[in-house]
């Protein structure tokens, strides 16, 4: 119970470094040491994601962005009975090197050799390599084509409600969704064809695509200010 309620606590790598160092200070029982560094050990995948998100990433755009893929990705973790912890760090983590590394001979490539070092897993590195195509990585795994069918799309779903009148995620409708994406000068930088094909890597129908990421999203609409 007393680890539960301090991990709660200390969302953050820093926070919980910051909680060691104000708990334990030099001479403390080692005991008590142990236990409390024990709770940096048993982080969630999430806590740390948004740690290394902080560190290397200041826009908020793009913040916002990795907020709301991270929560399509949970979604789609949890309707797959997949792990939703390891799924949204994916998503969170899928483009945090992008303003260090602002090309795509350097993105997500350069990003990747960070994330080894910080000690991600293939499986986590491998699948944000893989969503982009000209890495060379091939989707394979229900997560990679899961992080590729929902980047493109959370971006223009995000951008739909920027020219609602209340400018409100909650008053996006897929079928306007769906209208717009033919509109080529509408959020022009968002690549349709990814997001069509990202569903059908999916075997989901595109409409129910749209609809199940445009709700997840919504899940999270004060996190996005939106």
């Amino acid at each position: 119970m007393i680890l539960r309620f301090l991990i709660e606590i200390a969302s953050t790598a820093k926070a919980v470094s910051q909680m060691i160092s104000f708990l334990c200070p030099k001479g403390v029982n080692r005991s008590l040491r142990l236990c409390v560094q024990l709770l940096f050990i048993i982080m969630t995948e999430y806590d740390k994601a948004i740690e290394i998100v902080h560190e290397f990433v200041k826009n908020e755009n793009l913040r916002k962005h990795m907020y709301a893929v991270a929560e399509a990705m949970r979604q789609y973790a949890r309707k797959y009975g997949e792990d939703e912890d390891k799924w949204a760090a994916v998503g969170l983590l899928h483009d945090f090197d992008w303003e260090i590394h602002p090309t795509a001979d350097e993105h997500p490539i350069k990003g990747s050799a960070i994330l080894k070092e910080r000690g991600y897993s293939d499986e986590i590195v491998r699948a944000i390599l893989s969503h982009a195509d000209y890495t060379g990585f091939e989707r394979i795994s229900l997560m990679e084509k899961t992080l590729f069918a929902v980047d493109e799309l959370s971006g223009f779903i995000v951008a739909c409600a920027l020219v609602q009148p209340t400018k409100k995620l909650a008053d996006v409708k897929t079928e306007s969704v769906v209208k717009k994406m033919k509109k080529k000068e509408f959020a022009r930088n968002v690549n349709r064809d990814d997001i069509i094909n990202g569903a059908a890597g999916l075997g989901v129908p595109l409409e129910e695509h749209i609809e199940f990421t445009k709700n997840a999203i919504v899940g999270i609409a004060d996190k996005m200010g939106m």
